[in-house]
């Protein structure tokens, strides 16, 4: 194995030559590589990532619909089965390996390699939506000095005679038809959506959102263009002040005329929910983009920690950091919204209708509009949302940038700044379409098919690289060299059987009940939903493609074992059950030949000895 252990940026751990041996890695960390100044500067990283605009407006929309509290249920199991498990797996991974998200597939099955590229280019597709979303966060920050905030009555240029302001007002009658102020300051202000029919005509650039976005991208450059000594320094203000707010914004929630309506409905638990698959699918599926294994961001910021740092607790303490903010958003969110029923005269769940973006730009902004003191809380709001999403952009770059940088170090590793630089202008370039009339339709087209099901697929692949074919002995070998013992029988079930398959069970649920595209008015048309499949294709087809390349560039057949210096026996140790003997066999051929037999070449290629 020694041919795939000496790339550059790994822990060039040395495994004894004797079959029987137990692994003992030969701890040395390159000088050449960066890493973290302080702990806490990693884990305020992770918990940035982790904890994103989603946690505020998803999750709480999420768990009213499934049930309220016994939403909680599935989203613990989940939680707990799948999700904490695969969050642990890739940070003892990143951390072990020492190397970014293409790379690292040298170590453990390269003809996977195909993943790493996958997970660049989704994550390149999540930077082209997700930074136009800050972007508007931005725009209302702007909008929020003001002594009276723009989205308060319907005395504006923009208003309809559609738009109807009910607070502080008596006899207002609200229909169907009816249109708050917040809503058309969002819609026909910000986004100037009625200037666009659709995806066919999405109409011309806001120039006003393209500085928004300029100055986004532009802290988010002078953040990154360091490496981890600068974003470390970063993250202790983004990842900490959306702590503050939420405190700030709960305490004021719950002195809310009618706050109670809300909590209650929040909270208020439907047992009957828990016999429905769909909630099931949904607490699978929002704890796993909630804490965001597979996309690459954990393997690359737990790269820069020392070898023997204890990633099973920072995996245990992030995780619970994260869901934790999950819930106490949700009593940010639904005692205001409480209050606007409260005001409206209605139920809570008309006025919860709202999911997604417009939850945080229309109607939360709308009751800060009417709070005593309502600028002071749209300013610390939008300062809010736009720290949650600088956090989550810096882990998406990052794990591009250390990928990148990792597996082709003699080009960019000295040239960091003049490569974060181009990746930034690409980022910006790529959101332009985002940035028009109908640049909304994009940002949603892009959220459900860019990212969605490829990102699951992704990870559902990467679990199975690591525990069937690396092994899931080898990688508690490996968890053991770094924190000095071995991985529970629990992780080992969870690695190996129960995370793969909660990722296999979102995969075929999303497909077989894919919901109609819809925003606003605008139905998607067919056409559109073609394109979304392509574009997420786009993305996951390089991991067969490289399968493919890396079997028919490979000499020999798959059936040759023993081609680095173990016997077939040793090999198939690696594999975590013996189903059958020829099943064992195979498997442990395929990755012992496609994997380090091509790899030791290509090192040996690139690297003369």
């Amino acid at each position: 194995m020694a041919g795939s252990l000496t790339h550059h940026g790994s822990p060039n751990p040395g495994y004894s030559s004797n079959n029987n041996a137990v692994p003992v890695p030969v701890i040395t960390q390159t000088d050449s590589r960066d890493k973290w100044s302080k702990k806490m500067d990693f884990l305020l990283s992770v918990i940035g990532f982790a904890v994103d605009l989603g946690n505020v407006w998803r999750f709480p929309y999420i768990c009213y619909q499934n049930g309220g509290g016994a939403f909680l249920i599935p989203y613990i199991l989940m939680a707990i089965f799948g999700g904490v498990p695969l969050f642990y797996m890739e940070l003892a991974l990143g951390q072990f390996h020492r190397t970014g998200a293409i790379s690292i597939w040298k170590h453990i099955c390269p003809i996977f390699k195909g993943i790493g590229y996958a997970i660049c280019i989704i994550a390149l597709y999540v930077s082209f939506y997700y930074n136009t979303i800050i972007a508007w966060a931005l725009f209302y920050f702007y909008s929020s000095f003001s002594p009276i905030l723009p989205w308060t009555n319907c005395d504006n240029v923009w208003n309809t005679p559609d738009c109807t302001n009910y607070f502080g007002m008596d006899n207002i009658t609200w229909t169907n038809a009816s249109r708050s102020p917040a809503e058309e300051f969002y819609t026909r202000n910000v986004l100037e959506i009625h200037k666009s029919s659709g995806l066919r005509d999405v109409g011309g650039v806001r120039w006003q959102l393209i500085l928004c976005l300029f100055l986004i991208f532009t802290i988010v450059y002078f953040s990154l263009w360091k490496g981890v000594k600068t974003s470390g320094k970063v993250v202790w203000v983004t990842a900490t002040l959306p702590y503050i707010v939420l405190f700030i914004l709960l305490i004021r929630g719950a002195t809310l005329p009618g706050a109670w309506r809300g909590v209650v409905f929040y909270l208020k638990p439907q047992w009957e929910k828990l016999l429905e698959t769909s909630v099931w699918v949904d607490a699978a599926a929002q704890i796993f983009f909630s804490l965001g294994p597979g996309f690459g961001v954990l393997l690359a910021l737990s790269s820069y920690n020392p070898f023997t740092n204890n990633c099973y607790r920072d995996a245990i303490v992030t995780s619970l950091v994260n869901c934790l903010t999950s819930f106490v958003s949700g009593f940010v969110i639904f005692t205001v919204l409480g209050y606007m029923a409260e005001m409206r005269k209605v139920e809570v769940e008309d006025v919860a209708r709202d999911k997604g973006p417009s939850l945080l730009f229309i109607t939360y902004p709308e009751a800060i509009a009417n709070m005593m003191g309502s600028t002071f809380f749209a300013i610390i709001f939008f300062v809010m949302m736009i720290t949650l999403g600088l956090d989550s952009t810096f882990g998406g770059l990052e794990a591009i940038i250390t990928a990148v940088l990792d597996e082709y170090p003699d080009q960019f590793y000295h040239r960091r700044e003049l490569f974060v630089l181009c990746l930034v202008v690409v980022c910006f370039l790529g959101s332009l379409s985002t940035l028009t009339n109908g640049g909304a339709y994009v940002v949603k087209l892009l959220e459900e098919f860019g990212v969605g099901s490829s990102i699951i697929a992704v990870g559902f692949l990467e679990a199975i690289a690591v525990s069937w074919f690396y092994g899931i002995k080898r990688f508690s070998n490996d968890v053991q060299a770094m924190l000095g013992k071995a991985p529970g029988l629990f992780w080992k079930v969870c690695w190996v059987a129960i995370s793969p398959a909660f990722l296999a069970y979102i995969i075929v649920s999303s497909l077989l009940k894919a919901p109609p595209l819809a925003l606003f008015d605008y139905k998607y048309p067919d056409w559109s939903i073609t394109v979304g499949y392509f574009v997420g294709l786009s993305s996951f087809m390089w991991i067969p493609i490289y399968m493919v390349y890396k079997l028919v560039w490979t000499p020999g057949s798959l059936k040759q074992v023993g081609r680095c210096g173990q016997s077939p026996e040793t090999v198939s140790d690696a594999f975590p059950f013996k189903l059958t003997s020829d099943f064992s066999f195979t498997a442990a051929s395929f990755s012992t030949e496609v994997g380090c037999v091509s790899e030791a070449r290509e090192d040996s290629t690139r690297h003369p000895r």
